[in-house]
């Protein structure tokens, strides 16, 4: 463990042990929101082909000087191909940014009078911490889940050799040289071990999108038509002791996700990629209680590891609720605590923001 994370465990025991603050608070963001009409989501897989760089061919030359015509062979060794590199690092969030095709430079030609070729800087990918590389197969290869971990996608060409390489007793003037070797051409899928802390899921129009734009300022589209996000938007929640919380708006699900219905495993995969989740139902519906049962058991169908995730459960749209009984029934028929809010109005919104700082310090260890 490093000194800086030992000094800040100490400060939050110590916090926590007088009670100055048991729970830091939110902060609001005095940046305003973006208001360009596209928004950026979150890519947590891609397919890549990494091609590693061809090697400089070897050059075939004699030297000739006006004291000795025939000085011998000097054509240079060509130099080596670029290898294509994966890097682990904190200054990624996503693989929006990365190619899906990375090509790696050509090593230099050599040249005559013994001028071997330069050797290609080597194509280093920045990816975020926690990348798992999978081969076409599936399996996985890789797993950057340290800052400054290095995987070799795939390997450039060696430079040839000149025809002073081929120098000898019995050939005392080669006219033969190497060509430079091809690189190598894989092709790999990158995934995104962990996308947020806080994953937000529901049926589709449940209120998820507006719930994440009421607590950060991600810009995710909203409508009073139903329709459905199709890919996860990400937002920062702020606390006054400096700690940043990231939540996602998953992709809506429903029934028999696990089968691939709908988004189906996508959607399950990006789920599985968040510490804990959260339910958001709409509790104005007739019987929200049969929506939790839903979710619960498609979760338990994709992953049993998925279904022991911390949760807890928003009921939201209480802005319109006629029938006050819906959240008692809702808390009798669930374990799971549930907290009524209105993403609409910021009703309950503080409370929602402090449990999720709660589940978040729990399991923040696992995380680490």
């Amino acid at each position: 463990m490093s000194l800086d994370l030992k000094l800040r465990c100490l400060s939050k025991l110590f916090i926590r042990s007088f009670c100055i603050s048991p729970i830091p608070k939110p902060l609001k963001s005095v940046k305003l929101r973006s208001n360009k009409s596209y928004t950026k989501s979150f890519v947590d897989v891609k397919n890549v082909k990494a091609i590693g760089g061809k090697g400089g061919d070897g050059c075939i030359s004699f030297l000739h000087l006006w004291c000795n015509e025939m000085a011998g062979p000097d054509g240079g060794d060509g130099g080596h191909g670029a290898h294509v590199m994966f890097k682990a690092s904190h200054n990624v969030k996503d693989l929006r940014n990365i190619l899906t095709q990375i090509r790696g430079s050509d090593g230099v030609n050599g040249r005559n009078k013994d001028c071997h070729g330069k050797n290609a800087d080597h194509e280093i990918i920045e990816v975020p911490v926690g990348t798992i590389i999978r081969n076409n197969k599936g399996v996985i290869v890789g797993d950057l889940s340290r800052e400054d971990l290095m995987f070799v996608a795939a390997r450039g060409g060696a430079g040839g050799k000149g025809n002073h390489f081929f120098l000898s007793e019995t050939n005392q003037a080669p006219k033969i040289c190497q060509r430079g070797a091809v690189g190598e051409h894989i092709e790999y899928v990158l995934e995104v071990k962990s996308m947020a802390h806080i994953g937000l899921i529901g049926f589709p129009n449940a209120g998820k999108s507006t719930l994440l734009r009421a607590i950060s300022r991600a810009s995710p589209k909203i409508a009073p038509y139903p329709f459905t996000t199709l890919k996860p938007q990400l937002g920062t929640v702020e606390y006054d002791d400096y700690e940043q919380i990231t939540v996602a708006d998953l992709p809506g699900l429903i029934p028999d996700s696990h089968k691939n219905k709908g988004l189906g495993i996508q959607f399950l995969k990006h789920a599985e990629r968040c510490l804990a989740l959260i339910f958001v139902v709409d509790i104005s519906l007739p019987k929200p209680w049969k929506t939790i049962s839903t979710l619960q058991f498609e979760l338990s169908q994709f992953s049993e590891d998925l279904a022991k995730r911390p949760k807890i459960i928003i009921a939201n749209k209480v802005d319109i609720l006629e029938n006050k009984e819906n959240i008692d029934i809702l808390r009798q028929e669930t374990e799971m605590k549930v907290i009524p809010l209105s993403a609409k109005l910021g009703t309950n919104v503080r409370e929602f923001l402090s449990e999720i700082r709660k589940i978040y310090d729990e399991n923040k260890e696992i995380e680490e």
